[in-house]
């Protein structure tokens, strides 16, 4: 498996014939500047966690030009048809829910977030429940990315279900677990070979680094991948 982070939450994921980018936050994120043609070349699905704009920013444009089909909660599938995206396109679910991606299934499971867009003046969009993201490939390690989320206690039964391998796990406080949580939570609740921290250092008012992650995760035997913002690595 070949991961690309873009900063923040958004991911690109590569596997088999399955070229994936989770959360394409590529228009207005801080951490990216590399523009969203380069992560769109070839890319056969787009996964949306929810709906905040430091999470979907990007994805009707990388959707127009790949013609990728587009799999989130029913609610921001249709809101994004409103916006343009084909409706022969979409692949929608909702917490529990399992759904067949082709090469892969993504199942959707619970989040501790909110979810909405804001637009002109002031006003929000509610769009659905937010969630996590299960990956299962049939020739690679299950992946879990967690969106945006508290720790709580359900954690445990996502990995009794799924027994995720790779985990995608937000650190930086506010507006999910912070560093010291998150590492709790990896330890606790999973058996993880290899987790990737997001969703820190975009903001000034979120955590800068994992640092606080990285310790809390020392001698547990789990695996911590950083790469640079633009890179690729292996898993």
């Amino acid at each position: 498996m070949k991961l690309t982070w873009y900063g923040h939450s958004a991911f690109r994921i590569e596997t088999g014939d399955d070229k994936i980018l989770i959360d394409p936050y590529l228009i207005g994120n801080p951490s990216w500047t590399g523009g969203w043609e380069e992560p769109a070349e070839g890319i056969t699905h787009v996964l949306l966690t929810h709906g905040h704009s430091d999470h979907i920013s990007g994805a009707m444009e990388v959707l127009g030009k790949s013609g990728a089909q587009l799999v989130a909660n029913f609610e921001i599938c249709m809101y994004l048809i409103g916006k343009g995206v084909s409706d022969k396109k979409i692949n929608p679910g909702n917490i529990g829910g399992t759904v067949d991606c082709g090469g892969f299934t993504t199942t959707f499971v619970q989040a501790l977030h909110s979810s909405s867009f804001g637009e002109d003046g002031g006003r929000n969009v509610y769009l659905g429940n937010p969630g996590g993201l299960v990956l299962h490939f049939p020739e690679d390690r299950t992946l879990y990315h967690m969106g945006d989320t508290d720790i709580f206690s359900d954690m445990a039964l996502i990995n009794e279900l799924h027994e995720p391998k790779i985990g995608i796990v937000p650190i930086g406080d506010r507006f999910t677990m912070g560093g010291a949580v998150a590492a709790l939570a990896c330890r606790r609740f999973f058996k993880f070979e290899t987790v990737v921290p997001c969703h820190f250092g975009t903001f000034p008012m979120i955590d800068p680094t994992p640092e606080k992650f990285e310790a809390g995760l020392e001698g547990s035997g789990v695996k911590v991948a950083l790469p640079k913002i633009g890179e690729t690595i292996a898993i």
